[in-house]
């Protein structure tokens, strides 16, 4: 079995684990041609091994690297017929700590990835994305991006630039019949968040849920990008956590403010002291 000429298909960065794997499986699952990337190699090849016998292709792909997209795209493209329905602009990396305490290398890099990363798949997808029928690009926000998180702002930071990049593109790319949208989660239990928290001997799941943060399941992501990709709203708040923070951020943002305080102390270790998944 190979790709199927006008088979829908999604184009999937950091496919190699967590959101990515969850959301191939999915759309695999609705009979979709699958387009895995990512630095992780043998990531790669277990995502791959887990969706039918010829529904997907990997490519290795470093996303701040311009050249690198130029490269898999045309090879994605050769495969699909010119066609991309979705771009699943998912790959970043999380990292916390007081500003005045991260170092540059981590800020860059962090904005290298979860910003000018998503720019360039955007940029170069465009094409694939024009030449196909009710295409869309998915972009992976946060609910950091709803309302910035102490401890984790250059994170948040990146992630309300991405929902900015959602928002204007919802409007500007409507004249070549592509869609936005965006995925907001809350905390998903995810191996950016499966590491020892600092000064503790929690995981940061752990950690999260005695503080009474909610932790979700990774198997709500795939039912949330197919419910994004298909409906008619910019923005898609995944889980409780995320739905009361867009609700508190527009009708409550008193309060919403006062319980960002209260949970200041400690959630931002979570990430800071967390095993890092590769870039993707």
């Amino acid at each position: 079995m190979a790709y199927q000429n006008g088979q829908k298909s999604i184009f999937i960065t950091g496919g190699a684990s967590g959101l990515g794997r969850e959301v191939a499986s999915y759309f695999a699952g609705q009979g979709w041609f699958v387009g895995l990337a990512d630095i992780n190699d043998s990531g790669l090849q277990e995502t791959a091994a887990m969706l039918p016998d010829g529904m997907s292709s990997t490519h290795y792909l470093d996303v701040t690297d311009r050249k690198q997209w130029a490269r898999v795209v045309t090879e994605f493209g050769a495969i699909t017929g010119g066609q991309m329905t979705v771009l699943f602009n998912n790959a970043g990396i999380g990292n916390g700590g007081a500003i005045q305490e991260m170092t540059d290398e981590d800020i860059d890099l962090m904005i290298a990835i979860n910003l000018t990363g998503v720019i360039n798949g955007t940029r170069a997808c465009f094409e694939l994305l024009k030449a196909t029928p009710d295409s869309c690009v998915l972009y992976t926000s946060s609910a950091a991006g709803i309302y910035g998180v102490a401890d984790l702002s250059i994170y948040s930071a990146t992630k309300f630039a991405v929902r900015g990049l959602a928002e204007s593109h919802d409007i500007e790319f409507r004249k070549y019949g592509i869609k936005s949208r965006s995925l907001m989660p809350g905390f998903i239990d995810t191996n950016i968040i499966s590491g020892v928290a600092e000064g503790t001997n929690q995981s940061g799941k752990e950690m999260l849920e005695s503080a009474g943060v909610l932790v979700s399941p990774v198997s709500i992501i795939g039912p949330a990008a197919w419910q994004a990709v298909h409906g008619d709203k910019v923005h898609t708040p995944v889980n409780k956590m995320a739905k009361q923070l867009t609700f508190a951020a527009r009708w409550l943002p008193g309060r919403l403010r006062k319980q960002a305080v209260a949970l200041a102390s400690g959630l931002g270790d979570v990430l800071a002291g967390s095993d890092q998944p590769p870039k993707k």
